[in-house]
């Protein structure tokens, strides 16, 4: 296929450029909202533990960071599960949407990229930011093990969030006749730096101090907003 008959896209980092919370917040209204004060208080013990380790190892490991972030959701029934990404979305992340954010999305609609979505949270909650955001070609993000009807509490493979994403959108660009070169990334943690460095026109925005550094090094677009 040559490159003239090739499309292009915008691959969007979801947390941190379209959205101003994370994992662990979602994490936490999970582990909150379990049935039953003790299951509360076990989702919440797990999540108490996975935040300083995310935090150690949202850089060097950040998909067992993810995976330790997800345990909250372990023997909830699949239908709780979709009930509280649902609640979620609607009473908390709504709210976070960054309008800055979201200009960007729609530029690059205009600019003619088919968009894009990273995210490192689950299928459930994801979804219906696409619905709400409704022009998105793509999305790629976490999805849980379910058995019986319940969570495992474990991460199916591949785990998104991690130094991976440069894989993926390669191999993405491969099975959709994607021209990276003339491509576009907007992302906002250290390991999305593989993910930058896979398109011709990276952009860090409200980049951590790991991707800052490695933006200024590269001399990347630095977009900054606030939440």
């Amino acid at each position: 296929m040559g490159t003239e008959t090739k499309t292009t896209v915008a691959f969007f980092r979801v947390e941190g450029t379209l959205v101003g919370r994370g994992v662990l917040a979602a994490s936490a209204y999970f582990a909150a909202n379990r049935k039953g004060f003790g299951d509360r208080l076990v989702g919440l013990g797990q999540v108490a533990i996975a935040a300083p380790a995310y935090a150690f190892l949202g850089q060097a490991n950040r998909t067992l960071a993810n995976r330790l972030a997800w345990l909250a959701c372990r023997d909830m029934s699949q239908d709780r599960v979709s009930v509280l990404a649902e609640e979620y979305f609607e009473d908390v992340l709504k709210g976070h949407i960054l309008d800055r954010g979201v200009e960007l999305l729609e530029r690059a609609r205009a600019e003619g990229h088919r968009v894009v979505l990273v995210s490192e949270s689950l299928a459930e909650i994801v979804e219906p930011l696409v619905r709400h955001f409704r022009h998105v070609d793509h999305f790629t993000c976490n999805r849980l093990e379910y058995r019986d009807g319940a969570a495992t509490g474990r991460l199916l493979d591949p785990v998104v969030g991690g130094h991976s994403s440069g894989r993926w959108a390669t191999r993405f660009a491969e099975e959709h006749g994607v021209d990276l070169t003339r491509s576009t990334a907007f992302a906002s943690h250290g390991p999305d730096v593989i993910l930058l460095m896979t398109v011709g026109r990276p952009c860090a925005v409200n980049p951590d101090f790991a991707l800052r550094s490695a933006a200024r090094e590269a001399d990347w677009p630095i977009v900054d907003y606030a939440d």
